[in-house]
């Protein structure tokens, strides 16, 4: 993708009219080449719209034309979710001790932060950035001691980072008074032909992970690993997305969790590539968390239009949720997840936007 320099780069906010008595705004960075939307609705990207092979510029993630359908989001479009993300167990998970009983929100199981996660919530704006090469925002929330069941009085801060060289980087912080687990992601879902495939069969996806953890019936982790070779879960080299989709059908689609190279390590190193040749743009995830959720919108029916003006059908975009391994408090052999008090919680996930020549 060509970066061009000499237009500046820029932060703007719209105030959204709301009946309610939140502060609501869209917000757009843009770098002279791209524009990423957002909301403080749940800490949303609403929009990233890039230019295809043919320098047209589309909408390449999932999203609502009103922004006032952000409060509700069943499927996480362009969110923070959190506290927690992915699925833990009943709900339940034991601290110093103690026995803590979350929100039930996916079966038996708690899922992405509970019922009013962070996803649901009105964030604060807390400051805009506009530089020489990179403008951004950030957000912040305060998640009070017992939100969700959860421990501790938590406050959280995400900034988003708009370079000049096509990167959107997502930086997450959290300080907390009591021990507490924290994984937190952004949930936005790609389909790099602007929706124009209605689905991501004919997209490539790479994932740089030889291993996944296992799930039970009820689609919390074992606690177990798995070799991917040789499995519908081998990513470690390029393929179409379309070609074992079907191979689950309990989960009607992929929704897997893949242990990334770098589990052990905290640098931040190449996590996958997705691809779509029609158009040729590319999207490659760098970040420092140890796993990589690839979840192909499995339960959408058609009964949305997105902001592109499609509907969006089963295995309409692809979520590639950068995080913690599912499930974290309840197997202690997991990398861990849980924030003490004089600690501060930072992760770093990076997106870069290119387009095949």
């Amino acid at each position: 993708m060509n970066v061009t320099r000499s237009i500046p780069l820029s932060v703007t906010l719209y105030p959204y009219e709301d009946k309610g008595d939140d502060k609501l705004f869209r917000v757009i960075l843009h770098n002279g080449n791209m524009t990423v939307e957002l909301t403080n609705i749940g800490c949303s990207i609403t929009a990233i719209r890039t230019p295809d092979n043919r320098n047209n510029y589309e909408n390449i993630v999932a999203g609502f034309s009103n922004l006032l359908d952000y409060k509700t989001n069943p499927d996480y479009f362009g969110c923070v979710v959190g506290r927690f993300t992915n699925r833990i167990a009943n709900g339940q998970f034991q601290l110093d001790g103690k026995s803590y009983q979350l929100s039930v929100n996916n079966g038996s199981n708690h899922l992405h932060g509970g019922t009013a996660g962070f996803s649901h919530k009105v964030w604060h704006i807390h400051e805009t950035i506009e530089r020489e090469d990179e403008c951004g925002i950030v957000f912040s929330y305060f998640s009070p001691d017992g939100e969700e069941g959860y421990p501790g009085n938590l406050s959280v801060t995400i900034k988003y980072l708009l370079s000049r060289e096509n990167r959107l980087g997502i930086y997450y912080k959290a300080i907390t008074d009591k021990s507490t687990p924290v994984n937190l992601t952004n949930h936005s879902y790609f389909n790099l032909s602007g929706f124009r495939d209605p689905t991501i069969y004919h997209h490539k996806l790479c994932v740089e992970a030889t291993e996944c953890t296992l799930k039970s019936v009820n689609n919390t982790s074992t606690g177990e690993t798995a070799k991917v070779e040789g499995t519908p879960l081998d990513f470690r080299t390029s393929k179409m997305m379309g070609e074992d989709i079907n191979a689950f059908p309990e989960d009607m689609g992929y929704d897997h969790s893949f242990i990334l190279k770098n589990n052990n390590s905290r640098a931040i190193v190449k996590a996958a590539i997705l691809s779509e040749e029609k158009s040729g743009r590319t999207v490659t995830i760098y970040t420092d968390k140890p796993a990589i959720q690839v979840y192909t919108g499995n339960s959408w029916n058609g009964t949305i239009k997105g902001e592109q003006g499609y509907t969006y059908v089963k295995h309409g975009g692809v979520a590639l949720e950068t995080q913690a391994f599912p499930d974290s408090p309840n197997h202690q052999h997991f990398p861990d997840t849980i924030l003490h008090p004089g600690e501060v919680y930072e992760s770093t996930t990076i997106y870069e936007f290119d387009v095949m020549k």
